[in-house]
Formats: C-alpha cells, structure tokens, sequence
C-alpha cells in the first residue's frame, strides 16, 4: 500500500475492515478484533491513527517493534485457532503507520483464550452468543452443513415411503429392492435417515408433512398495491405455501404466473400470452432459492410482486465471501450439497453453476443484492408500471 492508497483509506473512517489504533493499549482489545475480522471478511489494523478521529499521528521505530511483535504473539498465542498475519509500515508525511493485515479464516469461528467468539458489527465487534449464527460460522468453514443435520423428534414414519421410493427409481434407473437394499438401507444410503433421525434435506424432500416439524421453511407470496414493502394494501391475500421442495417450487411459479401479466406476442388470440417477466428466468431463480437459501436461519423466503417490481428474497447472505460478480459468471460455493443433490433430480436445477447466468440470459435487467446487514439475499426485477 502507497501513501495515497492510505490516507484515502483513513479519509473514509472505520468500518467492518478498517480499524484505528492510536497505539498498543490491550492485549485482549486487540485479539478481539483480530478474531472478530477473521470470523467475517478480513481487514486491516492501522497503528499510529488517532481511534475514531482518524488523524494519523505516526509512530516512531521503537513502538513500530514492540508493537508489530506483541500483534504477532497476540495472533499465535491468544487467537484459537491462531491466524496469520502480514504487516507493513507506510509513511504519509514523515508519520508511519504501523498497517496489520488479517485475512478472512478459513477455519471458523476463531474464539480468544475464554472461549469468546467475536465478529464485526459495522465498525465494531461483539461477542457471539446465537446457536444459529456459531453454526453458520462452521458452515463457512466446510465442516458443518444444515442439510445434513438429523432433525430432533422425527423418525422414519415421518418419511414418506412412496415417495422416496420413486425419486430412488429415478436416479439410479431401478428400485432400491432391485439394488438389494431394505428400505431403512436405503434411506441411510441417500442420507435421508440417520441415527434413528430424519436429516433436514430428507425431510425437506420426502417428508409426509415437512412444516410440521420445521414450520418456518416455507414460501410467503404477497402481491401489493403499490411499491412499498410497508404497505397492508394486497392486490391478493398472502399465501403461504407448504410442502417438500418440489412443491414449493411448483407453487412459488404458479403464484407468479397467475399474479403477473401476460402479453399477446403473436400468439394464437386464445392463447394466455408471453408472461411479462422471463418464465425460464423465474423458474431458475425460485430453484436457486430453495437449493442454496441458508437453513441455519429460520425464516421463509418471500415472493413478493409490486406495481414496479418483483422480488425473490432468500435468507441468508452469499456464503464464503462469495461475490455477486462470481456468482454471476457462473462460480457457485454450494451451501447445501445434499439438497441440491435432490433437486437435480426433482426440480429443474443442473447443479452445474449455469442457472444463474441463464436466467440473466433470459432476462437482462435482473439486479442481485447481497444484504449482508439484514442476512439475506435480494433479486430484484423491474416491472413495466401501468
């Protein structure tokens, strides 16, 4: 980093990965803020920057030392488990500041000697005390996948037979009888059934009545007057839809089949028309919901049709520091492998990291937002107001 690149930096003030530190002031200050940039996204600790005002005040070679030697001794010793970190030193107008970097982990949740995890909140931290939110920080770390949790309360009653039995028949082209298995094998087998527990993705997908047992992995589908999210004045009443996933899906396209407009293009004068908004987009984008939505957050995804709009509203952010550009160009971090291991065999979706791009094909003005604040992810598509 150049002079100009660092006071561009500081000008802009602390945010989730920009701290100050006018100097050295505690050991267990600075290890949470360490622990809590590697549990999210990285960052960069300035030494010699006055906290808060932003004024760089500069260090002088001694405090360079000491401190570049107690930040590494903070990162081997009280980080678990412990991280690495680069430092560099720039000058800005013979002042030099002590720069530290930390770079986002690939182990998480990173915890100090207590036991604390901490994690950035804006520009500050705090401590980690949710069940849900620890678990997604495993599941960034590739060691803990939700779909693959045994749900507590359920056994293999609540799986339903018939249907398992012919999503079987449709992947491997025969019965699991043919394949010499018992239907319990069977179902430990695919991962449906474990340790005398439905899994959440068999639940999800051969479930007798899913919502039941997890009742907030549903759809809600509203369609407003209007153009504001606060708005109570419904142009049809909210739906909720329930179901495995499959049913889900074909319920969410019906919803917005039936709910948008439809134009005569050419088409035979009986026909219904062409729907206003991509059909092969919404049936892409409603699949890629449902696979790749974050089951550690309790919540449904949401459908909503405004006068100006629509939107498909997913919980949870991008996983693992994926980006909007990546996954636009066909870069997909899967999230939950055994539920999109079922879909590809139940509802339109590849697997392949191609839906996406075929859906922007399809439909050009698709916008993505990443809410990482609000830990969800938005597709926002204009409507043509009338």
């Amino acid at each position: 980093m150049n002079a100009s690149e660092l006071v561009d930096i500081v000008s802009l003030g602390e945010t989730a990965k920009v701290q100050f530190k006018r100097s050295f002031d505690n050991q267990d200050k600075i290890a949470a803020e360490i622990i809590a940039m590697a549990n999210a996204k990285g960052g960069i600790i300035l030494f010699g920057v006055e906290d808060k005002k932003g004024d760089v005040i500069g260090l002088d070679y001694s405090e360079i030392q000491n401190i570049g030697n107690k930040v590494a001794t903070i990162a081997n010793d009280l980080v678990k488990p412990q991280v690495f970190i680069l430092t560099e030193v720039v000058s800005v107008e013979g002042k030099k500041v002590l720069i530290v970097y930390v770079d986002e982990g690939t182990v998480k949740p990173y915890k100090d000697n207590n036991g604390t995890i901490w994690i950035k909140q804006g520009s500050d931290k705090r401590k980690l005390t949710d069940n849900n939110e620890i678990m997604r920080l495993f599941q960034q770390s590739g060691i803990l996948f939700a779909d693959e949790m045994e749900v507590y309360g359920t056994n293999i009653d609540d799986i339903d037979e018939q249907s398992f039995s012919k999503y079987f028949i449709k992947e491997f082209s025969e019965s699991f009888q043919e394949k010499g298995l018992t239907y319990e094998e069977a179902l430990k087998a695919k991962r449906v059934f474990r340790n005398n527990r439905v899994t959440l993705a068999g639940l999800l997908f051969f479930g007798k009545e899913p919502q039941n047992i997890t009742p907030t992995f549903t759809i809600k589908a509203v369609s407003f007057f209007g153009n504001e999210l606060s708005s109570n004045m419904y142009r049809t009443k909210p739906a909720d839809f329930k179901g495995t996933v499959p049913m889900l899906f074909r319920q969410g396209l019906d919803f917005f089949r039936s709910h948008l407009r439809h134009a005569q293009k050419g088409q035979d004068f009986n026909s219904t028309g062409i729907l206003e908004i991509s059909e092969a987009a919404l049936i892409e984008l409603i699949q890629n919901a449902l696979i790749h939505r974050d089951y550690f957050k309790n919540a449904p995804i949401r459908l909503l049709i405004f006068d100006n709009r629509i939107e498909i509203i997913s919980p949870g952010k991008l996983p693992n520091a994926l980006t909007i550009e990546e996954i636009k160009y066909g870069n997909p971090v899967i999230r939950n492998h055994l539920i999109a291991m079922f879909g590809s065999h139940t509802i339109p979706y590849s697997g392949l990291g191609s839906g996406l791009k075929r859906a922007i094909r399809e439909q050009p003005n698709i916008e993505f937002i990443n809410d990482e604040n609000g830990e969800q992810f938005i597709v926002r598509i204009p409507r043509e107001e009338i």
